[in-house]
């Protein structure tokens, strides 16, 4: 089998930026015994799989090195990319079917546009792992279904956090986002996903769905300016529109080549 792969760096506009991903269009689904190992061999937080089925429409997979997942920004973002830059996709808005129901991706201006869903987290008590992974108490601990969301005072307090990997393995649930204050944004994150074989994702879109409604609450405004200050770092516009939050973002091809399974 000889599939074109596409390697895209998200939420940045240089190589080197952002966050990477493997992009995979197929014209149908193989077993998803080979999807797992290819998105493993190529060791990138994110291999998304598209199969398109209407002339603005695919169905979007996506997989870490170790499973699949059921909601991914950046990786959208990056198919968006590919369609647009090396498909010739014309028509505009793109829906993609997914885990997480219909998201829909638009041009705007020279960077791409997510539609997700709004995720709010509710405060909660840490758990005895997640604050001995983390190292340093947050000033402040909420939860969602499938997130952990921790803030700092300071966008300081949030770079120097380093956690360890094996601890926040074990906590549930066991994604973490910890943000703070931006000094040149309106607030900075990292993300963890140790479990899912991500001990620090660059860039992460789907915690996007989270930090907007609890940041659009704190600072009394729907439109924000986010960056994520992992080493590669990336920066999103964003904003929260009732149920649904939209985050902006460019991106930049770095490869493309073909695999041979």
């Amino acid at each position: 089998m000889d599939l074109p792969l596409y390697w895209i760096d998200a939420f940045t506009d240089r190589v080197f930026g952002g966050n990477p991903a493997a992009i995979v269009p197929l014209e149908s689904w193989p077993e998803d015994k080979l999807l797992q190992r290819i998105a493993f061999e190529n060791g990138l937080s994110e291999t998304a799989y598209f199969v398109r089925t209407g002339p603005a429409r695919a169905k979007l997979r996506w997989f870490t090195p170790a499973l699949e997942i059921d909601l991914c920004g950046h990786a959208t973002l990056a198919t968006a990319h590919v369609l647009m830059n090396e498909l010739g996709q014309k028509e505009w808005p793109f829906v993609f079917d997914t885990k997480s129901g219909p998201l829909s991706v638009a041009r705007q201006g020279d960077m791409i546009e997510l539609d997700f869903p709004a995720l709010p987290a509710a405060p909660a008590e840490a758990s005895p792992e997640l604050l001995r992974g983390l190292g340093r108490e947050p000033e402040a601990t909420l939860k969602t279904e499938r997130m952990w969301l921790c803030v700092y005072g300071s966008a300081d307090d949030v770079a120097r956090l380093e956690p360890n990997a094996g601890e926040l393995a074990a906590a549930s649930p066991g994604r973490i986002i910890v943000t703070g204050p931006g000094t040149d944004c309106d607030f900075v994150s990292r993300f963890f996903a140790p479990y899912a074989g991500v001990p620090e994702d660059p860039v992460t879109g789907s915690s996007h769905c989270t930090l907007v409604p609890y940041w659009a609450a704190r600072l009394g405004r729907t439109k924000l300016h986010a960056r994520q200050i992992s080493r590669r770092g990336g920066e999103l516009w964003c904003e929260l529109d009732g149920a649904r939050v939209r985050m902006a973002g460019r991106a930049a091809a770095y490869m493309k080549g073909r695999i041979s399974v």
